[in-house]
């Protein structure tokens, strides 16, 4: 795989579909994301919030093995405000 160039979040079938220069293209499915990484409801709330606001991002995370550590750094974006 070459460089991302660009992401979308295809709610149909829950995946992000992620294209590269070369010409290549990844689905992620974002279920087994879910599975392996939301174990807290606070983790899953954060890979919704990243799915709908950062799909490249969350790309990024995934295929370069960086989501637990992300995780773990108690990001908040997906929490509800009281």
């Amino acid at each position: 795989m070459n460089k991302l160039l660009s992401c979308r979040y295809n709610m149909d079938t829950n995946r992000v579909e992620a294209r590269f220069a070369d010409g290549s293209a990844v689905a992620i499915d974002c279920v087994a994301i879910e599975d392996e990484y939301g174990s807290t409801p606070a983790q899953r709330a954060e890979l919704d919030w990243l799915l709908c606001n950062r799909p490249l991002e969350y790309a990024q995370l995934v295929l370069g093995g960086e989501m637990e550590h992300y995780l773990s750094l108690g990001c908040d974006h997906g929490r509800l405000e009281d």
